[in-house]
């Protein structure tokens, strides 16, 4: 029998990819954006979410708590590295959100399992004649260049089968067309480049649709989500040890400590009818990426959670950014 032997929680923000001093490239983003999601629902431009919070971490973005910051969030990166070196999985399982790298408006699934033999990623960020932050932020993703990854098409095709009998319709895929246009994205390329530590660790993507309605799958059925790999995986009659992984989150891009908390603390606690409960309206936008943790826990719910971190990486005065938290689930 198949059996989860470890579980996984990584925030992958381009943040964790370029330096401190590079994170003004992406605050830029947040003073332009007119859709900043607040957690109940609203959408608001800069201008308005300083008005409301107001300036509440202008004390927060100095140059050297932004570097001690980059520090604690690389060595928690490297802790869940470890994890994975020490549990040894035969195959991963990565949770994460297809942001229109993959799939678009003509054709977006709530739920997909690819299981195709190779995994390609989408070499978007690779122009020679982008700035060197683009540059390398898309290395630390894998998108600079069509790289293959190798994909556990058996055990993808297990899960395949299994959800559809578990009542789950999810949508398939095996290959990748044109990587030129469209291919795999940052959520799972990130995971493999800054964990994986150079290992060929055969994936299988899972993918949800978290950002783009009408059709954003709940919390509640995001951890029957999970609930259901789990079961598939203990009754396959293969002996593999499996990691599932979630990829993103947590709030993102106003940074909510109160909710990115509830999330950390009910999976500390076991309280998965809080992570069950969730508002819709506290999704939307990154802070959606939270539903991938929300089917990892569902998936890793008979393991207790080894460690935690968290770090809310504030990059404009009012507080915009990106709640970064790093988990790991396991017996010792």
């Amino acid at each position: 029998m198949a059996r989860i032997v470890l579980g996984i929680g990584s925030s992958h923000t381009p943040l964790l990819t370029i330096t401190a001093a590079e994170w003004q490239h992406r605050a830029a983003f947040d003073y332009a954006n007119k859709e900043l999601n607040m957690s109940d629902g609203r959408l608001l431009t800069y201008e308005q979410v300083l008005a409301e919070l107001g300036p509440r971490a202008k004390d927060l973005i100095s140059s050297e708590m932004l570097q001690s910051k980059e520090k604690t969030c690389s060595e928690a990166l490297d802790r869940l590295a470890d994890e994975i070196e020490r549990a040894a999985p035969d195959v991963v399982i990565i949770v994460g959100d297809d942001q229109r790298e993959l799939f678009g408006p003509a054709n977006q699934p709530a739920i997909a399992v690819y299981h195709g033999e190779k995994v390609t990623m989408w070499g978007k960020y690779g122009a020679e004649d982008s700035p060197q932050w683009i540059k390398n932020m898309g290395k630390g993703y894998l998108m600079d260049a069509a790289h293959e990854l190798p994909c556990a098409s058996e055990l993808a095709l297990e899960l395949i089968h299994g959800l559809m009998k578990e009542s789950f319709d999810v949508a398939t895929c095996s290959s990748v067309d044109d990587p030129q246009k469209a291919a795999f994205g940052h959520a799972y390329g990130f995971i493999v480049k800054r964990l994986f530590r150079g290992r060929e660790i055969p994936i299988v993507p899972l993918l949800l649709n978290t950002y783009y309605p009408p059709n954003v799958p709940t919390s509640r059925r995001c951890h029957d989500l999970g609930q259901a790999v789990a079961k598939i995986i203990e009754s396959s009659p293969s002996n593999l040890r499996v990691a599932v992984i979630a990829s993103g989150g947590l709030s993102h891009f106003v940074v909510d400590e109160e909710l990115d908390h509830l999330v950390l603390d009910a999976i500390a606690s076991g309280d998965h009818s809080a992570l069950r409960t969730i508002p819709q309206g506290a999704l939307n936008s990154g802070s959606s990426e939270i539903l991938n943790w929300i089917v990892a826990a569902g998936a890793a719910m008979k393991l207790p959670m080894r460690w935690k971190e968290y770090q809310p990486l504030f990059r404009t005065a009012a507080g915009t950014g990106v709640g970064a938290a790093f988990v790991a689930w396991g017996n010792d």
